[in-house]
């Protein structure tokens, strides 16, 4: 096998082996047809086996309940970002956004450019860098709010929501970087989006899980078809020739993370990642310096942190890449240290980069 490296890119990111592997088996025979999956008609049988097995093993592995449609779309987040609005805040409602960070801030100005005023900010960590997620007593909800948006992962600041804001009002959420990264209850949710290309498969897809209640509240039979949630969920996503490869990639993705366990065996997973490498990083805390000020705010997808010198940080990331590592430079805002530990990273991997880290302190300290 072609040799392969570490991947701790931010997205699009590293995918599970399996899933790789299972596509490059199939690449030029899909299901017997004697085409690639890319080539087969998204009417055709075989691709509609894919699509239906793609949107059953969300619905499985995310414990989503009847009232819920799985939509599989195009755009990304950034063309959420407009839908949401245009869709659920008509008629005069209003909604509350919390600003945690680069994702959740332009949400918020989508939002404003489609609602204008009716769009309000609940809560915003920006004079602080966003170095930390709003607490409860700083959330500032107003009772005729339709819902609440926030993003659940901050992937440039490197935040999470463990727990997700105390509010009694529907959520809308971007789960663009840790959709899937354990189980939790989807009840409160009206809305989920997530940019695949980071936690579930390739870039193109942009999965979405609305409720029947928030899917009602969508009459915008003015506005342009595609932009319309109500007539995706008509057309079981698809309306138009959907991002083929892309969803069997993301079904590859699924299949696997099924066969290994469900979101528990991903969420233990996690969790000792995280303990590994912020481990490191507080061992070493003289050297290493975490972005993020309030630990139980620190992401378990994307951790940040500096050397003592930008010099440092570069030598660090070039070092990296030479021992097989790669997609560890900051921000271009931040800078620094970024490391995207995703569902594909495995604890084996995050357990070589800790000992990288231990011998770049000996060596560097």
């Amino acid at each position: 096998m072609t040799h392969r490296v570490i991947n701790f890119y931010a997205g699009p990111a590293g995918l599970p082996l399996p899933a790789l592997e299972r596509a490059q088996q199939e690449l030029l025979d899909f299901a017997g047809t004697g085409m690639s999956v890319m080539e087969v008609s998204h009417r055709s049988k075989e691709y509609d086996a894919v699509h239906e097995e793609a949107l059953a093993l969300t619905r499985e592995l995310m414990g989503l309940p009847d009232n819920y449609k799985v939509l599989l779309l195009q755009g990304g987040a950034h063309l959420s970002f407009g839908m949401i609005p245009l869709n659920l805040l008509r008629g005069g409602r209003k909604a509350d956004y919390i600003v945690t960070g680069n994702w959740a801030e332009k949400a918020t100005k989508e939002a404003k450019l489609v609602a204008g005023d009716h769009v309000r900010v609940a809560a915003s960590t920006k004079d602080e860098k966003f170095a930390r997620l709003p607490k409860a007593s700083e959330l500032k909800i107003g009772e005729d709010s339709a819902f609440v948006h926030f993003t659940s992962n901050n992937t440039v600041e490197g935040t999470q929501w463990k727990e997700f804001p105390k509010t009694d009002k529907p959520y809308v959420c971007d789960m663009s970087s840790d959709i899937m990264w354990r189980p939790f209850d989807v009840s409160q949710f009206g809305l989920i989006y997530a940019g695949a290309q980071k936690n579930l498969g390739p870039s193109g897809v942009t999965l979405t899980i609305i409720r029947e209640d928030f899917l009602e509240m969508c009459e915008a039979s003015d506005l342009p078809s595609y932009l319309r949630y109500k007539l995706h969920a008509e057309k079981n996503s698809l309306y138009n020739t959907p991002p083929t490869f892309g969803i069997y990639i993301l079904r590859n993705v699924l299949a696997y993370n099924k066969s290994i366990g469900g979101l528990k065996a991903i969420e233990t997973a996690n969790r000792k990642k995280g303990e590994l490498l912020y481990g490191c990083i507080d061992r070493h805390a003289g050297f290493y310096k975490g972005f993020v000020t309030e630990k139980a705010d620190r992401s378990l997808m994307n951790v940040d942190f500096f050397l003592p010198t930008p010099e440092l940080d570069d030598t660090f990331v070039k070092e990296a890449k030479k021992a097989g590592m790669v997609g560890l430079k900051g921000y271009r805002d931040i800078g620094g240290i970024r490391v995207s530990t995703y569902n594909a990273v495995s604890v084996q991997d995050v357990e070589t980069l800790v000992g990288f880290m231990d011998e770049f302190v000996r060596r560097n300290g």
